[in-house]
């Protein structure tokens, strides 16, 4: 009895040990003769970061800032070298999926259409073997999305370098995510590629303001009887704690979506928006912002510019409206998120 316990004594240290990783920071460290970007548009030539515990202690220009070398133990010449902020990866379903047709890996969805009770960050896994992959490239905070249904649930914003959940966790349930009816319908009809109008459009949009109307009613009840998990969820959208995420594509879709929106006085953040550059002043007007999907990809049109997604970044920005770069619904692609950045930049 004694030797099998010395046994599975001897294994779940192994497990423990294998798990762990040290991250905390035991020597201050100076970087010098860098190329800084700050982040807000400013940018160092000579620049030079010193670091300490973990935190940045010391950032500028090496002609301007005064500092003492000899205070950090490490000195490391980063001549040649571009150093930029951490990335943070929106719209991701990273530690909610790992191999994608390992359904028991995967839980980025639950049944049901309508699951603003959803919260994706309680099923966040730390342990995930993509995140250490995303991390390397750049990448140190993330967007936790839900998926699947008309209403997905909530997101969580989290830090990449953590034990559980609750450790990663930076801001919690901060947006809730609508998936907005498609506009159009697909299909390979006798082997052709059609397009027509969803058929099923406009009662799909009216089930969802129906909820929203339900919803709105309820939470204007300080506390209610009966308890509705799903109508609770709700709250902290209508009284503006949570921001609203529609998912949605085609000008149709962006318009529609912002209208709906307004009706229950939210400014939604649009993500997909492929067709945005047909709505430009709408969104404008409205305040609107926007999170593009797969700049890597062909136009949402035959009768587009080959080029539009990869101008799309700069057609916003020329058109003042706040927009940020995500890869769809991905995960372990998340890690190609700079070279996405790359490819806004080259195209204007």
């Amino acid at each position: 009895m004694k030797k099998i316990f010395f046994i599975l004594f001897l294994v779940s240290t192994k497990i423990i040990f294998a798990q762990s990783y040290d991250t905390i920071q035991r020597k201050s460290i100076l970087l010098t003769n860098a190329t800084i970007h700050i982040g807000n548009g400013t940018v160092y030539e000579n620049g030079v970061i010193g670091f300490d515990k973990g935190k940045i202690i010391l950032i500028g220009d090496a002609t301007t800032i005064k500092y003492d070398q000899t205070k950090f133990s490490e000195i490391i010449n980063c001549t040649g070298k571009h150093i930029y902020p951490g990335l943070i990866a929106l719209n991701t379903q990273l530690g909610l999926k790992e191999i994608e047709l390992v359904r028991a890996s995967n839980d980025i969805s639950e049944l049901g259409e309508m699951n603003p009770n959803v919260r994706s960050v309680i099923s966040y896994n730390t342990d995930s073997k993509v995140i250490p992959t995303i991390r390397t490239n750049g990448i140190l905070t993330a967007q936790i999305v839900p998926q699947g249904g008309v209403i997905s649930g909530t997101s969580s914003v989290v830090q990449l370098d953590a034990w559980n959940w609750e450790d990663a966790a930076l801001k919690t349930d901060e947006g809730m995510h609508v998936n907005w009816p498609a506009y159009y319908a697909y299909s390979f009809d006798g082997g052709v590629f059609q397009i027509t109008v969803n058929k099923n459009y406009t009662e799909s949009v009216n089930k969802l303001k129906i909820f929203f109307d339900e919803a709105n009613a309820y939470c204007k009840i300080n506390s209610a009887v009966n308890k509705n998990l799903k109508f609770e969820a709700m709250r902290n959208l209508f009284n503006g704690k949570t921001k609203l995420f529609i998912h949605a594509n085609s000008a149709k879709e962006i318009i529609s979506a912002i209208q709906f929106a307004a009706q229950y006085n939210l400014t939604p953040i649009i993500v997909g928006a492929s067709e945005a550059y047909k709505v430009l002043d709408i969104l404008k007007e409205k305040y609107i912002s926007v999170i593009l999907e797969d700049i890597h990809t062909l136009p949402s049109s035959t009768d587009a510019d080959i080029k539009m997604p990869y101008k799309l970044p700069s057609i916003l920005q020329n058109a003042g409206i706040e927009y940020a770069i995500s890869l769809s619904f991905s995960h372990w692609n998340m890690r190609n998120l700079p070279f996405t950045a790359g490819t806004a930049v080259a195209n204007g």
